[in-house]
């Protein structure tokens, strides 16, 4: 089975060299050239290319299904007493068997798009296909030449190293794959927007072809950035949910140009508007992402996240980086003058908010590479430099409070241009929820902070702002389209107000405790009843028996302290008891020497914490949404009569 996925590898690798080949004789021949046989080459190559790919990809799914330990890479990540969830997410918990998983989306996607794509004229689509081919040739020579997922081990070894015991978690299981999924939407915008460029048909076709891609992706990167966050709160045993790591903020970057550019390239489909913006957007985001693998796999970072490799692989993904990134900037530099420019508008407009939001989104992005990027470099010149959450808390959340300002409003302005009559009137309502939340916030923890109690009343004030794109529509014939941009700026609101409150009113308690010990915490009486040994599948671990209560509300916590043999590793596994208003976040670990009790055990009470996850599920649905929308764009929705134009869709 190894031999077979290496062979369908390299057949893959060949068909995306036909693609290549041919979609180059088919640019030459111009639009209305025939360019010969091999011209009509580009689709069933592209078909070909992502049959084959998931065929190889399938293979290296068997191989640690069955534990083959005759493969190097099952060997290494894999353990034949390992539960089979983690058999299976072991496929892709590795360097090379998730570039493979990346690079068979990246073929599918290019599959798809040439089998069912029927928006783009002939030469563009072959363009697209040609750009789509030079992306994956690239990172098949990676995988053949550096990063064999097929490799043979000899001797054969008798148990397996096992995956990284932090890693053996459902949501790690699914984690990957959703950001890879993003990752690779963003190439397909990226191969969309360089084929634009190259037959100079930058237009509202090119965005309304585009638009489904950046969605998906965008969706893609809003679950996986959100279940990282939840796994990284539960499993790592530090009570946060976010911690500026290099490795998170390699997710986060692509995340902000995607949300830009979602919001550029549909005032391109629907208003041709955004030309340039849009186009540069599409490269930025790539380049984001391209920026996040050379992190994540080059070994200059250390992270929990990081796959460290050897230099010579960091290298390999450094050069296609720098040409693939500066190939495409240099011809955006080549080609953006010959481009027409598009509709205009005035700059209070819905078009115009659209654009503030834009560049705060990318200001955002700039302030996070920036603190991602330099401690590095000066490594590099040999200072070591550390730049942590109070560098990205400062710059980024007052940007990020500016933009949740312009997202309550700017929907509500009109196309092209607005006057702001009748303005005032529809934004007294979120205006009043703003200051009636940040008085709320006051008055019940006047320290809280200044920013934390700013981002309570905006996060109030977009709740209710977020809805008034139904005002004066009939709510079941409403598009889904209008549903998904409300339900993500909902989400939004959400998300924002579970931040702020773990930020400004969490409650932390460390104590020493023994058997029948009890801590108060937050109104919460916290007993350690006992601590026992229990056995799982591939782990030992202490387990505290705790009683919490508050008022007549009494339940059990078992944080645990687990020992992996294979790889040896000790972790935590915190305890978490959720109600409406918050969680109870407890861990438990052997105390120190010296320590006159036993157990050392850490409590934290997160007023609304899950208000974070949930508001990133919300945004992900509204997204969802938004897609679905679009897929039924021919369904017809009547209206009962005249709507506001600045409600239209």
């Amino acid at each position: 089975m190894a031999e077979f996925g290496l062979a369908a590898l390299w057949l893959a690798a060949s068909m995306a060299l036909l693609q290549m080949v041919s979609g180059l004789a088919a640019l030459t021949a111009g639009e209305n050239g025939k360019g010969g046989i091999l011209a009509d080459l580009v689709i069933p190559a592209a078909a070909a290319q992502g049959a084959l790919c998931a065929a190889a990809f399938a293979s290296l799914i068997y191989l640690f299904l069955v534990t083959d330990l005759s493969v190097l890479l099952v060997a290494n990540n894999s353990h034949l007493d390992k539960p089979m969830i983690f058999k299976l997410a072991g496929t892709w918990g590795n360097h090379e068997g998730s570039m493979l998983l990346w690079v068979t989306i990246l073929a599918i996607s290019g599959a798809a798009i040439a089998l069912f794509e029927k928006r783009l004229d002939r030469e563009t689509l072959r363009a697209t296909l040609t750009v789509q081919a030079v992306l994956a040739l690239g990172f098949f020579a990676f995988l053949l030449f550096t990063s064999n997922p097929f490799a043979r081990l000899f001797p054969v070894p008798q148990a397996g190293a096992g995956l990284n015991p932090l890693l053996q978690d459902i949501g790690l299981a699914f984690h990957p794959p959703t950001l890879y999924f993003g990752y690779v939407g963003l190439s397909v915008a990226f191969s969309f927007a360089v084929a634009a460029l190259l037959t100079g048909k930058i237009g509202p076709a090119f965005a309304r072809a585009m638009r489904p891609w950046v969605l998906l992706a965008w969706i893609f990167l809003t679950l996986g950035i959100t279940a990282g966050s939840y796994w990284a709160y539960y499993e790592l045993g530090w009570g946060g949910y976010w911690f500026w790591d290099p490795v998170e903020n390699a997710s986060l970057m692509p995340w902000l140009a995607a949300t830009a550019l979602l919001h550029s390239v549909g005032v391109l489909a629907v208003r041709d508007a955004l030309r340039a913006w849009t186009v540069m957007l599409a490269l930025i985001a790539f380049a984001m992402s391209m920026a996040g693998t050379f992190l994540v796999r080059s070994g200059i970072l250390t992270s929990v996240h990081a796959f460290a490799v050897d230099p010579g692989r960091g290298a390999f993904i450094l050069a296609l980086l720098l040409i693939y990134v500066g190939g495409s900037f240099l011809l955006f530099a080549l080609r953006i003058a010959s481009v027409t420019q598009g509709k205009t508008f005035r700059l209070f407009s819905r078009e115009g908010a659209i654009v503030g939001n834009n560049i705060l989104l990318s200001t955002i992005l700039g302030i996070v590479l920036i603190g991602t990027l330099y401690p590095i470099l000066a490594e590099a010149l040999g200072d070591k430099i550390s730049v942590g959450p109070p560098y990205f808390n400062k710059a980024a959340v007052p940007i990020a409070l500016l933009m949740m300002l312009l997202l309550i409003f700017g929907p509500m302005l009109r196309w092209r241009k607005d006057d702001g009559i009748g303005l005032q009137r529809l934004l007294l309502l979120p205006i009043v929820a703003a200051i009636s939340g940040m008085v709320i916030a006051a008055v019940i923890k006047p320290d809280a902070g200044v920013f934390v109690i700013i981002t309570l009343g905006l996060s109030s004030g977009l709740a209710v702002g977020a809805f008034l794109p139904l005002f004066g529509r009939k709510l079941t014939r409403t598009p889904l389209t209008i549903w998904g941009m409300v339900t993500a700026h909902f989400g939004l609101a959400i998300a924002a107000a579970g931040m702020a409150s773990e930020a400004g009113y969490s409650s932390e308690r460390l104590a020493a405790m023994d058997v029948g010990d009890v801590e108060r915490i937050a109104g919460w009486r916290v007993k350690l009843n006992n601590v026992e040994p229990v056995v799982g599948e591939n782990w030992t671990a202490l387990e505290g028996q705790m009683i919490a209560g508050r008022g007549n509300d009494v339940s059990e916590m078992r944080p645990q302290s687990r020992n992996f043999v294979s790889p040896e590793t000790q972790t935590t596994e915190a305890a978490l008891l959720t109600r409406w208003d918050g969680q109870l976040y407890a861990v438990i670990a052997p105390a120190g020497e010296g320590s006159i009790k036993p157990w050392q055990v850490r409590l934290w009470w997160k007023p609304w914490v899950t208000f974070i996850w949930l508001g990133g599920v919300i945004i992900a649905l509204g997204g969802a949404l938004a897609l679905l929308g679009r897929m039924l764009r021919g369904v017809k929705f009547r209206r009962p009569g005249p709507v506001d134009e600045r409600f239209a869709a």
